[in-house]
């Protein structure tokens, strides 16, 4: 099975998604944090970026969400495309878009979205990697 790998950044799990740009042309690398504890699996959405990001890359506006953790108020979902070409995956994703992120990311890649994957560090202590689940 293929395996995407990314070496710890500031000591916090990682992985790099793109985002298809609405104009065409070049996708936008994005870093995200892997936060196992963003979100639950029952929640409407799966990423956290930038309002910007979602709006630059076409994001079709699909409803809202009021949220009471790191981030607390009602914030805008967008449906946007993501992909990792190393695992084959190219998905319309939901995207909760907030103004601001954690310092150092540009975003966080919450419960929901992990585990659509096998994930974690595959016996490299200074990494973080996902899998695609097995079939069947």
């Amino acid at each position: 099975m293929p395996l995407a790998e990314w070496s710890l950044h500031a000591d916090r799990p990682v992985l790099e998604i793109l985002l298809a740009l609405a104009a065409g042309g070049r996708d936008l690398p994005r870093r995200l944090v892997a936060d196992t504890g963003a979100g639950s699996r029952r929640d409407v959405f799966e990423l956290i970026l930038e309002e910007d990001d979602c709006l630059q890359c076409g994001g079709i506006p699909i409803h809202q969400v009021r949220l009471n953790g790191a981030y607390h108020g009602l914030f805008p979902v967008y449906l946007v495309d993501v992909r990792l070409p190393a695992l084959s995956f190219d998905d319309s994703v939901p995207v909760v878009g907030v103004s601001s992120v954690p310092r150092g990311f540009d975003g966080i890649a919450c419960f929901k979205f992990l585990r659509r994957f096998s994930y974690g560090n595959f016996g490299n202590p200074d990494g973080f990697a996902l899998e695609p689940l097995p079939q069947g």
